[in-house]
C-alpha cells in the first residue's frame, strides 16, 4: 500500500550529503553553452521522437525524448553512471526565455509520462519556455525500481491490515513492511543508496547545464516543492524563476508530517461534508464507523471476486479529496458502500494504486518508498506509534488510525539508513522564489507554504482560498495570472498576496 500522497511529505527529508552541504561539488561547473540542440561541452543529448512507455502512449509529434547520463554516486563523479529519461516540447513563440523544468511530485511520479498531459495547463508558459521534465533516478524509465510483482502486491492487498488490531495482525503488518524493503534492495542493488532528494537535486543542475541555461527555471508541485527547496539550498546562485505549488512543510519530521497530513485530509473531508449539507463531525463519525465495519467484514465487489478491505476503502475515500470536481464521485461511492457494495470505492482505490483492468500495478509507490526511506532518518517503533495513536485518532477518526500506523510500517527494517530528520532549504542569495499555498489542500496543508517561504529566506507567499491539491491551473484566474506574470515577465508579487 502506497501512502496517501504522491509527494511523500509524510517521511521525505532531503538527504544532504556531507560533501554537498555547501552547494559545491561536481555539478557546479558549467562547461559550454547550448548549441540549439540541447548540447554543451559537458555532455550531449540526442533528442528524438518519443515512444510509448509501459504506462503511457506515445505523445504527440511536438514531444522529444532523450537520455542523460549522470553519476550514480555524486561523490564519485567519474564512477559508474545511470541514465535519466527526459522529455521536452520546444517553445511556441519567438521570444524564448529558455527551459522550464517541471517535477510533478511523488516522489516516484514519471515526468516523462505526466508532462504531455500537462501541456494544456502550461500552454501560456510554453509560449516562451521549452517545457521539460524527466523521470528522476529510481523512477520509471530512469532505473525505475519494482519491489514486488503483481501477484505479491495482490496478496498483501488482501491479507495485510493497515490498522492492525491484534498481535498477529501487528506481526503480519511489520513482516510485510520488512519484506517490501528486502524486495526493494534486491531490485535496486547499489542504486538504493543513491536515490535521495539531494542526488536528484544534483541531477537537476546537470540537466540545467545540458539544456544550456545559466539559471534553473523550475516549477515544482507537491513533493517537487521540497525538491526545489533542496536545489535552492545547494545552488542558490543558479536559481532563476522558481515556483513551488502545493508545498511540503520543510520543518516537520516524520511524525509531524503525519499529523499535518491527518489534519489536511480531515479538513478536506469536513469541507466536502459541508458541501453536501452534512455536519462534519457527525459525517466523519459515520464514515469511521463504516470503515470499522469493513475492517471486520470486507465488502463484496463486482471485480472478479475481489473484496473491499478497510485499507482499500480508505484509499478510495482519499482519491476524490484531491480535487473538488471529484466530490460527487465520493458521494456515490460512499452511498454504495453503506448499502453493502464496495465496487465504487475499490475502483477509486485501484486508480490511486495504479492498478489496471488486467491486474497490473504501476511502480510509483515503489519508487516513492525507496526515495523517502533513504531521505528520512526517523524510524518510529511499534511502541512509539501505538503511544501516539490516540492523538492521531483525535485529529481524525477517519484518517488518523491509518496515518498513525503508517509511521511504524513505512520504513520498518529498511535496508539502508535514512539520512536527515528535515530538509535544509535555506537559500541565502537566491532570487525570489514564488511559494503558492492552497488553504484547502488535503495532501500538503496550507501551513507548509508559509514555513517553506520563511525557511527559504527568499520565499514570496501567494495564498489561494480554494480546494484540492495545488492551485495553478485549478480555476483561479488570480493565481494563474500571478504565476504567469512571475515566470514570463519576472514580476514578483507582494508577499502575502491572497487570491479568493
Amino acid at each position: 500500500m502506497t501512502r496517501f500522497t504522491r509527494w511523500t511529505t509524510l517521511t521525505v527529508a532531503a538527504a544532504l550529503l556531507t560533501a554537498g552541504c555547501s552547494g559545491g561539488g561536481p555539478s557546479d561547473d558549467d562547461s559550454g553553452g547550448d548549441d540549439g540542440n540541447g548540447r554543451n561541452g559537458a555532455t550531449a543529448l540526442d533528442w528524438e521522437r518519443c515512444k510509448a512507455t509501459e504506462d503511457a502512449p506515445a505523445p504527440g509529434k511536438d514531444w522529444q525524448c532523450a537520455t542523460l547520463q549522470v553519476p550514480l554516486d555524486w561523490s564519485k563523479p567519474d564512477g559508474s553512471t545511470i541514465g535519466l529519461a527526459l522529455i521536452r516540447a520546444r517553445a511556441t513563440g519567438d521570444d524564448r526565455l529558455g527551459s522550464l523544468l517541471f517535477n510533478f511530485g511523488g516522489p516516484g511520479g514519471s515526468g516523462v509520462d505526466m508532462m504531455p498531459s500537462y501541456e494544456a495547463t502550461a500552454a501560456t508558459l510554453r509560449e516562451r519556455y521549452d517545457l521539460v521534465s524527466w523521470d528522476p533516478r529510481g523512477v520509471a524509465a530512469s532505473e525505475g525500481v519494482r519491489c514486488r510483482d503483481d501477484k505479491e502486491i495482490r496478496a498483501a492487498e488482501s491479507s495485510v491490515d493497515g490498522t492492525p488490531d491484534t498481535p498477529a495482525e501487528e506481526k503480519a503488518f511489520l513482516q510485510d513492511a520488512a519484506g517490501f524493503g528486502k524486495g526493494c534492495a534486491d531490485a535496486a542493488g547499489k542504486l538504493l543508496a543513491h536515490v535521495s532528494t539531494t542526488d536528484t537535486a544534483r541531477d537537476m543542475d546537470r540537466i540545467r547545464q545540458v539544456l544550456g541555461d545559466d539559471r534553473l527555471n523550475y516549477f515544482g508541485i507537491s513533493y517537487g516543492t521540497e525538491l526545489g527547496g533542496v536545489y535552492a539550498h545547494l545552488f542558490p546562485e543558479k536559481v532563476g524563476r522558481m515556483t513551488l505549488d502545493a508545498v511540503v512543510d520543510p520543518t516537520a519530521d516524520t511524525m509531524g508530517h503525519a499529523k499535518n497530513q491527518t489534519r489536511g485530509f480531515q479538513t478536506a473531508l469536513d469541507n466536502y461534508l459541508k458541501s453536501t449539507g452534512r455536519d462534519p463531525g457527525q459525517g466523519s463519525r459515520e464514515i469511521a464507523d463504516l470503515l470499522k465495519r469493513i475492517d471486520s467484514e470486507p465488502l463484496p465487489t463486482s471485480s472478479s471476486g475481489r473484496e473491499l478491505t478497510q485499507t482499500l476503502a480508505l484509499t478510495g475515500i482519499v482519491l476524490p479529496l484531491y480535487s473538488k470536481t471529484s466530490w460527487p464521485v465520493l458521494t456515490s461511492a460512499l452511498q454504495a458502500a453503506e448499502e453493502g457494495d464496495g465496487s465504487e470505492l475499490l475502483a477509486l482505490a485501484d486508480g490511486y494504486n495504479e492498478r489496471d483492468e488486467s491486474g497490473h500495478y504501476g511502480t510509483t509507490g515503489h519508487s516513492q518508498r525507496v526515495i523517502s526511506c533513504l531521505d528520512v532518518k526517523q524510524r518510529p517503533t511499534l511502541e512509539e506509534t501505538k503511544r501516539l495513536l490516540p492523538e492521531f485518532e483525535e485529529i481524525s477518526p477517519v484518517f488518523g488510525p491509518f496515518l498513525g500506523w503508517d509511521t511504524a510500517g513505512w520504513c520498518h527494517d529498511w535496508p539502508v539508513p535514512g539520512q536527515f530528520d528535515t530538509p535544509e532549504v535555506s537559500a541565502p542569495g537566491a532570487a525570489p522564489v514564488l511559494v503558492v499555498g492552497n488553504t484547502g489542500d488535503p495532501a500538503t496543508p496550507y501551513e507548509g507554504a508559509r514555513k517553506m517561504a520563511d525557511e527559504l529566506g527568499v520565499g514570496v507567499l501567494l495564498t489561494w482560498k480554494g480546494e484540492g491539491h495545488g492551485a495553478y491551473g485549478s480555476g483561479s484566474e488570480c493565481v494563474d495570472s500571478t504565476v504567469n506574470a512571475y515566470l514570463l515577465d519576472g514580476t514578483v508579487p507582494k508577499d502575502g498576496k491572497v487570491c479568493s
